[in-house]
């Protein structure tokens, strides 16, 4: 059923890069932690860095809890499911980052990603993923579902903010600079845009 791969190559590349949605799960070391399940999507927004890297986009939004945990732990899964097609599930355990704007890595990561332009999104964080284990399953009970298209309400929604305005944004949220266990979260001030 289940199969253990050395590198992120091949079938499994070309079934990861085409779904139109993944799942990232994190938490923190703390064992009464909130663990953390996110859904990731946006096309263009992921990014097969080499055979055991990926990286992703973290885009303005209410919480900062995968952040808060890499900051803390490194740990992390990444979960794609085959929605149509062949059944199949593939997750990526490893250890990531959140590679920040004043970083010198960022502009360099982001061309890894030249079909999303970040811009009205409001991007705070490029997430760098270092495969540790990368395994697949049958996904026989996964149901099949429909890819209509992505929604444009994150873009429309952020378009509007520029860096000022998404700071006092992301101020006025709970779990933005801190997570909802109290761990550092989204550094602030955002160092300014450079894309």
């Amino acid at each position: 059923m289940g199969k253990s791969y050395e590198r992120i190559d091949g079938r499994l590349r070309t079934f990861i890069e085409s779904q139109p949605v993944f799942f990232t799960a994190t938490a923190p070391l703390d064992g009464d932690g909130t663990v953390n399940l996110s859904p990731k999507g946006l096309t263009g927004s992921f990014a097969v860095v080499d055979e055991v890297t990926v990286a992703y986009l973290d885009f303005a939004g209410s919480n900062a809890e995968t952040i808060a945990h890499l900051r803390e732990n490194g740990r992390i899964t990444l979960m794609w499911c085959a929605f149509q097609g062949p059944p199949n599930i593939v997750r990526v355990h490893g250890r990531g980052e959140p590679v920040f704007r004043d970083d010198p890595r960022f502009t360099g990561l982001l061309a890894h990603f030249p079909g999303i332009d970040p811009t009205p999104h409001g991007l705070r964080a490029v997430i760098l993923v270092r495969a540790e284990l990368i395994r697949d399953t049958c996904g026989y009970a996964v149901p099949f579902m429909t890819y209509d298209e992505d929604r444009d309400l994150h873009g429309k929604r952020f378009a509007r903010e520029d860096d000022a305005s998404l700071d006092a944004y992301f101020k006025k949220k709970d779990h933005v600079e801190s997570s909802l266990d109290g761990l550092p979260g989204l550094p602030l001030p955002l160092p300014p845009a450079t894309f």
